[in-house]
Protein backbone atom coordinates (compact mmCIF):
# COMPACT_ATOMS: atom_id res chain seq x y z
CA UNK A 1 0.00 0.00 0.00
CA UNK A 2 1.79 3.75 -1.33
CA UNK A 3 2.39 6.12 1.76
CA UNK A 4 1.38 8.85 -0.10
CA UNK A 5 -1.71 9.58 -2.05
CA UNK A 6 -1.82 11.25 -5.96
CA UNK A 7 -5.30 12.93 -6.26
CA UNK A 8 -6.59 13.11 -9.96
CA UNK A 9 -10.02 13.20 -9.61
CA UNK A 10 -10.77 16.72 -9.82
CA UNK A 11 -13.32 16.15 -12.28
CA UNK A 12 -15.64 14.72 -9.98
CA UNK A 13 -14.49 16.80 -7.19
CA UNK A 14 -11.64 18.92 -5.56
CA UNK A 15 -9.68 17.28 -2.57
CA UNK A 16 -8.01 18.59 -0.17
CA UNK A 17 -9.85 21.90 0.26
CA UNK A 18 -8.07 25.14 1.14
CA UNK A 19 -7.61 26.09 4.59
CA UNK A 20 -9.25 29.00 4.39
CA UNK A 21 -12.44 27.06 2.99
CA UNK A 22 -12.61 24.77 6.24
CA UNK A 23 -12.22 27.86 8.67
CA UNK A 24 -14.75 30.08 7.05
CA UNK A 25 -17.38 27.06 7.08
CA UNK A 26 -16.41 26.75 10.78
CA UNK A 27 -16.60 30.42 11.58
CA UNK A 28 -20.20 30.68 9.88
CA UNK A 29 -21.47 27.51 12.05
CA UNK A 30 -19.64 28.87 15.43
CA UNK A 31 -20.21 33.22 14.55
CA UNK A 32 -22.88 33.36 12.48
CA UNK A 33 -25.37 30.08 12.39
CA UNK A 34 -28.46 32.45 12.50
CA UNK A 35 -31.40 31.88 9.29
CA UNK A 36 -30.22 34.55 6.67
CA UNK A 37 -33.36 36.45 5.94
CA UNK A 38 -35.40 34.88 8.42
CA UNK A 39 -35.05 36.97 11.36
CA UNK A 40 -33.96 40.31 12.26
CA UNK A 41 -31.45 39.71 14.67
CA UNK A 42 -27.62 40.04 14.88
CA UNK A 43 -27.12 36.54 14.14
CA UNK A 44 -29.60 36.32 11.19
CA UNK A 45 -28.78 39.20 9.58
CA UNK A 46 -24.60 38.47 9.98
CA UNK A 47 -25.76 35.45 8.12
CA UNK A 48 -27.69 37.34 5.55
CA UNK A 49 -24.53 39.28 4.57
CA UNK A 50 -22.32 36.44 3.88
CA UNK A 51 -24.81 34.90 1.50
CA UNK A 52 -24.84 38.47 -0.35
CA UNK A 53 -21.14 38.61 -0.23
CA UNK A 54 -21.03 35.16 -1.95
CA UNK A 55 -23.56 36.33 -4.72
CA UNK A 56 -21.34 39.30 -4.98
CA UNK A 57 -18.28 37.48 -5.55
CA UNK A 58 -20.16 34.75 -7.99
CA UNK A 59 -21.53 37.36 -10.09
CA UNK A 60 -18.35 39.44 -9.96
CA UNK A 61 -16.27 35.92 -11.34
CA UNK A 62 -18.52 35.38 -14.02
CA UNK A 63 -19.04 39.05 -15.04
CA UNK A 64 -22.54 38.66 -14.58
CA UNK A 65 -24.97 41.50 -14.47
CA UNK A 66 -26.58 41.18 -11.34
CA UNK A 67 -26.07 39.75 -8.24
CA UNK A 68 -29.38 39.06 -7.39
CA UNK A 69 -29.43 36.84 -10.50
CA UNK A 70 -27.39 34.18 -9.38
CA UNK A 71 -29.70 32.30 -7.93
CA UNK A 72 -28.04 29.50 -4.92
CA UNK A 73 -28.79 25.84 -5.84
CA UNK A 74 -26.94 22.80 -4.38
CA UNK A 75 -24.98 21.79 -7.56
CA UNK A 76 -25.06 22.20 -10.91
CA UNK A 77 -27.52 19.91 -11.59
CA UNK A 78 -29.88 21.24 -9.60
CA UNK A 79 -29.51 24.61 -11.32
CA UNK A 80 -29.56 22.87 -14.43
CA UNK A 81 -33.06 21.08 -14.10
CA UNK A 82 -34.06 24.74 -12.50
CA UNK A 83 -33.56 25.74 -15.99
CA UNK A 84 -34.65 23.41 -18.37
CA UNK A 85 -38.05 22.88 -16.41
CA UNK A 86 -39.16 26.07 -15.74
CA UNK A 87 -37.75 27.44 -19.54
CA UNK A 88 -39.33 24.09 -21.74
CA UNK A 89 -42.86 23.37 -22.15
CA UNK A 90 -44.44 21.03 -24.52
CA UNK A 91 -44.33 21.84 -28.46
CA UNK A 92 -40.58 23.66 -27.39
CA UNK A 93 -37.90 22.99 -29.36
CA UNK A 94 -34.51 22.62 -27.51
CA UNK A 95 -31.01 22.09 -28.79
CA UNK A 96 -28.10 20.53 -27.42
CA UNK A 97 -24.92 18.57 -27.78
CA UNK A 98 -23.62 15.07 -27.86
CA UNK A 99 -21.40 15.39 -25.64
CA UNK A 100 -23.56 16.16 -22.44
CA UNK A 101 -23.54 14.97 -18.62
CA UNK A 102 -26.49 13.29 -17.58
CA UNK A 103 -27.57 16.61 -16.04
CA UNK A 104 -28.52 18.27 -18.85
CA UNK A 105 -29.48 14.48 -20.97
CA UNK A 106 -32.15 13.00 -18.09
CA UNK A 107 -34.34 16.11 -17.85
CA UNK A 108 -34.31 16.55 -21.87
CA UNK A 109 -35.28 12.89 -22.14
CA UNK A 110 -38.37 13.25 -19.65
CA UNK A 111 -39.76 16.55 -21.03
CA UNK A 112 -39.28 14.86 -24.17
CA UNK A 113 -41.95 12.41 -23.38
CA UNK A 114 -43.63 14.79 -22.96
CA UNK A 115 -43.56 16.38 -25.90
CA UNK A 116 -40.44 18.46 -25.86
CA UNK A 117 -38.48 18.71 -29.33
CA UNK A 118 -34.92 17.73 -28.37
CA UNK A 119 -32.29 18.01 -31.23
CA UNK A 120 -28.91 16.82 -30.68
CA UNK A 121 -25.89 18.08 -32.59
CA UNK A 122 -23.73 15.12 -32.73
CA UNK A 123 -19.43 15.75 -31.75
CA UNK A 124 -16.04 14.52 -33.58
CA UNK A 125 -14.51 11.68 -32.17
CA UNK A 126 -12.51 13.94 -30.06
CA UNK A 127 -15.23 15.29 -28.34
CA UNK A 128 -14.82 18.37 -29.93
CA UNK A 129 -18.51 20.14 -31.48
CA UNK A 130 -18.29 22.70 -34.49
CA UNK A 131 -20.23 25.67 -33.90
CA UNK A 132 -21.50 25.68 -37.63
CA UNK A 133 -23.91 22.27 -36.80
CA UNK A 134 -25.39 23.95 -33.96
CA UNK A 135 -25.90 27.00 -36.83
CA UNK A 136 -27.57 24.75 -38.57
CA UNK A 137 -30.10 22.73 -35.93
CA UNK A 138 -30.71 26.39 -34.38
CA UNK A 139 -33.64 26.63 -36.52
CA UNK A 140 -36.27 29.88 -36.23
CA UNK A 141 -38.68 28.74 -33.35
CA UNK A 142 -35.87 27.18 -30.78
CA UNK A 143 -36.69 27.70 -27.16
CA UNK A 144 -33.03 27.04 -25.78
CA UNK A 145 -29.93 25.89 -26.72
CA UNK A 146 -27.85 23.76 -23.84
CA UNK A 147 -24.17 23.03 -23.71
CA UNK A 148 -21.33 22.37 -21.58
CA UNK A 149 -18.31 24.55 -21.80
CA UNK A 150 -16.29 21.53 -21.10
CA UNK A 151 -16.42 17.77 -21.68
CA UNK A 152 -16.24 15.85 -18.06
CA UNK A 153 -15.24 13.23 -20.05
CA UNK A 154 -12.42 14.52 -22.25
CA UNK A 155 -12.28 18.31 -21.41
CA UNK A 156 -13.05 19.45 -24.66
CA UNK A 157 -13.63 23.11 -25.02
CA UNK A 158 -17.23 24.44 -26.91
CA UNK A 159 -17.22 27.23 -28.98
CA UNK A 160 -19.47 28.80 -26.47
CA UNK A 161 -19.87 32.28 -28.28
CA UNK A 162 -19.89 31.29 -32.07
CA UNK A 163 -22.89 28.89 -30.55
CA UNK A 164 -24.34 32.06 -28.53
CA UNK A 165 -24.52 33.90 -32.09
CA UNK A 166 -26.34 31.05 -33.19
CA UNK A 167 -28.77 30.83 -30.46
CA UNK A 168 -29.54 34.32 -30.42
CA UNK A 169 -30.05 35.14 -34.02
CA UNK A 170 -32.96 32.99 -33.95
CA UNK A 171 -33.97 33.70 -30.67
CA UNK A 172 -33.04 31.53 -28.46
CA UNK A 173 -31.83 31.39 -25.01
CA UNK A 174 -28.28 30.23 -24.39
CA UNK A 175 -27.71 27.80 -21.20
CA UNK A 176 -24.35 26.83 -20.45
CA UNK A 177 -23.22 24.16 -17.63
CA UNK A 178 -20.05 25.51 -16.56
CA UNK A 179 -19.43 22.84 -13.87
CA UNK A 180 -15.94 21.47 -15.67
CA UNK A 181 -14.51 25.28 -16.20
CA UNK A 182 -16.01 27.49 -13.23
CA UNK A 183 -12.90 28.71 -11.61
CA UNK A 184 -10.53 26.81 -13.92
CA UNK A 185 -10.35 29.21 -16.75
CA UNK A 186 -12.40 32.74 -17.32
CA UNK A 187 -15.76 32.80 -18.44
CA UNK A 188 -17.19 35.98 -18.65
CA UNK A 189 -20.92 35.90 -19.68
CA UNK A 190 -21.45 38.74 -21.24
CA UNK A 191 -18.22 38.71 -23.74
CA UNK A 192 -19.56 34.98 -24.05
CA UNK A 193 -23.34 35.97 -24.74
CA UNK A 194 -24.23 33.24 -22.23
CA UNK A 195 -27.69 33.92 -21.19
CA UNK A 196 -27.71 31.03 -18.35
CA UNK A 197 -24.87 29.74 -16.71
CA UNK A 198 -25.06 26.46 -13.79
CA UNK A 199 -22.06 25.84 -12.22
CA UNK A 200 -21.30 23.71 -9.57
CA UNK A 201 -18.97 25.00 -6.15
CA UNK A 202 -17.35 21.64 -5.48
CA UNK A 203 -14.95 21.25 -8.18
CA UNK A 204 -12.60 24.58 -9.57
CA UNK A 205 -14.59 26.89 -7.02
CA UNK A 206 -12.61 24.63 -4.05
CA UNK A 207 -16.08 25.17 -2.20
CA UNK A 208 -18.08 22.14 0.08
CA UNK A 209 -20.44 19.66 -2.08
CA UNK A 210 -24.44 21.16 -1.87
CA UNK A 211 -23.32 24.34 -3.27
CA UNK A 212 -23.74 26.02 -6.97
CA UNK A 213 -26.02 27.60 -8.61
CA UNK A 214 -27.88 29.60 -11.83
CA UNK A 215 -26.74 32.66 -12.83
CA UNK A 216 -28.33 34.83 -14.94
CA UNK A 217 -27.34 37.23 -17.45
CA UNK A 218 -28.97 40.38 -18.72
CA UNK A 219 -31.06 39.17 -21.73
CA UNK A 220 -32.85 36.47 -19.19
CA UNK A 221 -36.60 37.47 -18.44
CA UNK A 222 -36.89 35.36 -14.67
CA UNK A 223 -40.73 36.28 -15.40
CA UNK A 224 -40.61 33.44 -17.91
CA UNK A 225 -39.08 30.64 -15.71
CA UNK A 226 -41.02 29.13 -13.73
CA UNK A 227 -39.50 27.90 -10.38
CA UNK A 228 -38.78 24.13 -9.15
CA UNK A 229 -39.88 24.46 -5.55
CA UNK A 230 -42.12 26.82 -3.34
CA UNK A 231 -41.60 27.84 -0.19
CA UNK A 232 -40.53 29.77 2.73
CA UNK A 233 -38.53 32.71 1.94
CA UNK A 234 -38.47 34.77 4.27
CA UNK A 235 -40.24 37.27 2.37
CA UNK A 236 -43.68 38.69 1.71
CA UNK A 237 -44.72 35.52 3.97
CA UNK A 238 -48.35 37.58 4.38
CA UNK A 239 -49.13 35.78 0.98
CA UNK A 240 -49.34 31.86 0.32
CA UNK A 241 -48.13 32.14 -3.25
CA UNK A 242 -44.17 32.42 -4.34
CA UNK A 243 -42.52 35.90 -4.33
CA UNK A 244 -41.75 36.86 -8.10
CA UNK A 245 -38.88 38.61 -7.30
CA UNK A 246 -35.32 37.45 -7.75
CA UNK A 247 -33.33 35.53 -6.19
CA UNK A 248 -36.77 34.92 -3.33
CA UNK A 249 -38.59 33.40 -6.62
CA UNK A 250 -36.05 30.53 -7.26
CA UNK A 251 -35.30 30.09 -3.64
CA UNK A 252 -37.04 28.65 -0.75
CA UNK A 253 -36.48 26.69 2.81
CA UNK A 254 -33.20 27.68 4.60
CA UNK A 255 -30.18 28.12 2.48
CA UNK A 256 -26.80 26.17 3.02
CA UNK A 257 -25.22 29.22 4.86
CA UNK A 258 -21.92 27.02 6.03
CA UNK A 259 -21.78 25.94 2.54
CA UNK A 260 -22.19 29.27 0.81
CA UNK A 261 -19.59 30.80 3.11
CA UNK A 262 -17.19 28.08 1.88
CA UNK A 263 -17.95 28.70 -1.73
CA UNK A 264 -17.30 32.56 -1.17
CA UNK A 265 -13.98 31.38 0.61
CA UNK A 266 -13.11 29.44 -1.85
CA UNK A 267 -14.08 31.99 -4.72
CA UNK A 268 -11.55 33.78 -2.79
CA UNK A 269 -8.70 31.55 -2.73
CA UNK A 270 -9.00 30.96 -6.55
CA UNK A 271 -9.12 34.47 -7.25
CA UNK A 272 -6.02 34.86 -5.16
CA UNK A 273 -4.25 32.24 -7.42
CA UNK A 274 -5.49 33.76 -10.56
CA UNK A 275 -7.81 32.11 -13.23
CA UNK A 276 -5.24 32.55 -16.04
CA UNK A 277 -2.50 31.09 -13.35
CA UNK A 278 -4.73 28.06 -12.99
CA UNK A 279 -5.12 27.43 -16.23
CA UNK A 280 -1.92 28.14 -17.12
CA UNK A 281 -0.95 25.28 -14.58
CA UNK A 282 -3.75 22.58 -15.86
CA UNK A 283 -2.77 23.16 -19.26
CA UNK A 284 1.13 22.59 -18.67
CA UNK A 285 -0.17 19.56 -16.37
CA UNK A 286 -2.60 18.19 -19.16
CA UNK A 287 0.05 18.66 -21.96
CA UNK A 288 2.42 15.84 -20.01
CA UNK A 289 -0.36 13.85 -19.45
CA UNK A 290 -0.95 13.50 -23.01
CA UNK A 291 2.46 13.11 -23.58
CA UNK A 292 3.79 10.59 -21.13
CA UNK A 293 0.25 8.33 -21.41
CA UNK A 294 0.09 8.34 -25.32
CA UNK A 295 3.91 6.72 -25.15
CA UNK A 296 2.64 3.76 -23.45
CA UNK A 297 2.36 0.99 -25.56
CA UNK A 298 -1.76 -0.56 -25.80
CA UNK A 299 -3.17 2.75 -24.19
CA UNK A 300 -5.13 4.92 -26.12
CA UNK A 301 -6.09 8.33 -25.09
CA UNK A 302 -9.32 10.50 -25.87
CA UNK A 303 -9.95 14.16 -27.26
CA UNK A 304 -7.91 16.95 -28.58
CA UNK A 305 -4.08 16.59 -28.68
CA UNK A 306 -3.66 20.46 -28.08
CA UNK A 307 -4.03 20.98 -24.61
CA UNK A 308 -5.01 24.17 -25.07
CA UNK A 309 -8.86 22.44 -26.75
CA UNK A 310 -9.69 20.54 -22.93
CA UNK A 311 -9.63 21.26 -19.93
CA UNK A 312 -7.44 19.16 -17.29
CA UNK A 313 -9.39 15.92 -17.94
CA UNK A 314 -7.79 13.12 -19.80
CA UNK A 315 -9.65 10.06 -20.55
CA UNK A 316 -7.35 6.52 -21.68
CA UNK A 317 -8.05 2.97 -21.89
CA UNK A 318 -5.71 0.15 -22.06
CA UNK A 319 -5.76 -2.73 -24.93
CA UNK A 320 -7.11 -6.06 -22.76
CA UNK A 321 -7.88 -4.30 -19.79
CA UNK A 322 -11.01 -3.23 -18.19
CA UNK A 323 -11.34 0.21 -17.23
CA UNK A 324 -12.51 -1.15 -13.24
CA UNK A 325 -9.54 -3.43 -13.22
CA UNK A 326 -7.20 -0.66 -14.28
CA UNK A 327 -8.61 2.31 -11.25
CA UNK A 328 -8.62 -0.47 -8.46
CA UNK A 329 -4.91 -1.60 -9.49
CA UNK A 330 -4.05 2.33 -9.67
CA UNK A 331 -5.50 3.45 -5.75
CA UNK A 332 -3.60 -0.58 -4.38
CA UNK A 333 -0.37 -0.04 -6.28
CA UNK A 334 0.60 3.46 -6.42
CA UNK A 335 -2.10 5.23 -4.78
CA UNK A 336 -3.32 7.19 -7.43
CA UNK A 337 -7.06 7.89 -7.27
CA UNK A 338 -9.08 8.43 -10.53
CA UNK A 339 -12.57 7.50 -12.12
CA UNK A 340 -13.19 4.83 -14.19
CA UNK A 341 -16.26 3.97 -16.21
CA UNK A 342 -18.94 6.23 -18.03
CA UNK A 343 -18.89 9.22 -15.81
CA UNK A 344 -22.50 9.70 -16.25
CA UNK A 345 -21.94 11.13 -19.30
CA UNK A 346 -23.16 8.01 -21.53
CA UNK A 347 -23.47 10.51 -25.16
CA UNK A 348 -19.89 11.46 -24.67
CA UNK A 349 -18.36 8.40 -24.41
CA UNK A 350 -20.52 7.01 -27.74
CA UNK A 351 -19.20 10.21 -29.26
CA UNK A 352 -15.96 9.22 -28.91
CA UNK A 353 -16.84 5.26 -29.34
CA UNK A 354 -16.09 4.06 -25.61
CA UNK A 355 -19.47 3.22 -24.74
CA UNK A 356 -20.01 0.76 -22.79
CA UNK A 357 -17.28 0.00 -20.80
CA UNK A 358 -16.00 3.87 -20.79
CA UNK A 359 -12.54 5.12 -20.05
CA UNK A 360 -9.72 5.80 -16.90
CA UNK A 361 -9.63 9.57 -16.13
CA UNK A 362 -6.96 11.11 -14.77
CA UNK A 363 -8.08 14.89 -14.14
CA UNK A 364 -5.37 17.00 -12.40
CA UNK A 365 -6.11 20.23 -10.16
CA UNK A 366 -4.10 23.82 -9.24
CA UNK A 367 -2.03 21.94 -6.92
CA UNK A 368 -1.05 18.55 -8.80
CA UNK A 369 2.48 18.90 -9.25
CA UNK A 370 4.20 17.39 -12.76
CA UNK A 371 6.13 15.26 -10.51
CA UNK A 372 2.69 13.27 -9.59
CA UNK A 373 1.80 13.46 -12.92
CA UNK A 374 4.92 11.37 -13.84
CA UNK A 375 4.31 9.21 -11.39
CA UNK A 376 0.79 8.94 -12.06
CA UNK A 377 2.25 7.61 -16.00
CA UNK A 378 4.61 5.50 -14.42
CA UNK A 379 2.15 3.58 -12.92
CA UNK A 380 -0.21 3.25 -15.87
CA UNK A 381 2.83 1.83 -17.78
CA UNK A 382 3.45 -0.39 -15.20
CA UNK A 383 0.12 -2.00 -15.42
CA UNK A 384 0.47 -1.82 -19.01
CA UNK A 385 3.60 -4.48 -19.14
CA UNK A 386 2.34 -6.85 -16.34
Amino acid sequence: MPSALIYLDHAATSWPKPPVVLRAMADFLEHMGGNPGRSGHRLSIAAGRIVYEAREAVAGLFNAPDPLGVIFTVNATHALNLAIHGLLAPGDRVVTSGVEHNAVMRPLRKLEGRGVEVIVVPGAPDGLLDADDFGRAITPGTRLVIVNHASNVVGTLAPIAEIASYAHAAGALLLVDAAQTAGVLPVDMQALGIDLLAFTGHKGLHGPPGTGGLVLGEGVDASLIEPLLQGGTGSRSEYEIQPDFLPDKFECGTPNGAGIAGLLAGIGWVQERGVQAIRQHEVALTRRLIEGLGSIPGVQVYGPTDARQRTAVVSFTMHGRQVSEIGLRLDDEAGVLCRVGLHCAPAAHRTIGTFPQGTVRFAPGPLTTPDEIDAAVRAVERIARS
